[in-house]
């Protein structure tokens, strides 16, 4: 019979799409306010696999992908999309926002990512959110789903998540041998 036991740590990642990059420094200082120091930030990405956010947001979007130091529990990740919906909110204009943040996490085995928006291979987590499985790691990379977002299934994005999860790996093989 298995026995109950509490998984690994895993790395909080936080995508940003903006198109006001002043905008996005300050929502950056926010959210590290709320999650603690940046340990990774990527570079700009244009925003351009889609035009999801287009009406709501203008052309021209652009994306960042941030990571903090302080590891979380997984199942932090509903509060934590709650929490920066809040933040969406304080920096919308007329209903509308300026930057969209996505919360999620990288663990050894995945890229999990939260949403409010329910579908068949989401599973609820509870306040509003859902969570699915996004990328998954085999074979020495993150390889995407079916329904993985075309973004994230880009041979750049994995080639950050696999940084973030190679960072992350080194980050846990470090704290066991200090324990």
């Amino acid at each position: 019979m298995s026995k109950p036991a509490e998984p690994s740590p895993v790395k909080l990642i936080v995508s940003l799409i903006y198109s006001d990059s002043v905008l996005c420094e300050v929502v950056r200082k926010k959210v590290s306010e709320e999650f603690g120091k940046e340990d990774f930030v990527s570079s700009e990405l244009p925003f351009d696999r889609t035009r999801y956010y287009e009406e709501e947001m203008g052309s021209g979007l652009r994306r960042v992908f941030i990571t903090y130091a302080p590891l979380i529990n997984r199942d932090q990740i509903a509060a934590i999309k709650v929490r920066v919906n809040n933040v969406e909110r304080n920096f919308s204009e007329n209903g509308r926002r300026k930057v969209n943040i996505d919360p999620g996490y990288i663990s050894s085995e995945n890229l999990v990512l939260a949403t409010f928006k329910g579908y068949s291979h989401r599973i609820y987590l509870g306040q509003g959110v859902f969570t699915e499985v996004t990328l998954i790691f085999e074979k020495g990379s993150f390889r995407p789903l079916k329904w993985t977002y075309p973004d994230y299934a880009s041979p750049e994005i994995v080639e950050i998540m696999n940084g973030v999860r190679a960072r992350y790996m080194e980050g846990l093989r470090k704290s066991t041998e200090r324990t």
